[in-house]
């Protein structure tokens, strides 16, 4: 089976599966999806291993626990039902455990390319 013939859904699944264990040692960050025809290109998480204002490495601590990966996992992949009439882009799912309670949101970018406008002979150029 290949990539593309997996639903956006399924994909995003599998992208928390590769990415958990990292997850389980992160507090907070953001797990961004490039996106191209609909399918996941490249995909990883963005997180800062430095905080406070004498900017102290954190050491070992513990992240997201299992359950509140689950709970992040479903609310990315209920998000797909806001991405409406677009192919290419990013989503970006911005996660942070505040008071061991986990707070999530999400921000997608539409992508598009003015050179298939113009090759496109349905398109009206003005």
């Amino acid at each position: 089976m290949y990539i593309e013939q997996l639903s956006l859904a399924k994909q995003l699944d599998l992208v928390f599966e590769e990415i958990q264990p990292e997850l389980g040692s992160l507090t907070s960050g953001i797990v961004f999806l490039q996106i191209r025809n609909n399918t996941v290109g490249k995909f990883g998480v963005i997180h800062d291993p430095i905080e406070g204002n004498n900017r102290e490495t954190r050491g070992h601590i513990q992240g997201l626990t299992k359950q509140q990966i689950f709970s992040f996992k479903k609310m990315a992949i209920q998000s797909l039902k806001y991405k409406n009439h677009w192919t290419h882009g990013q989503i970006s799912f911005e996660f942070a455990l505040k008071n061991k309670n986990l707070a999530t949101s999400v921000q997608f970018e539409s992508n598009y390319n003015m050179a298939n406008l113009l090759n496109n002979p349905q398109q009206k150029v003005l």
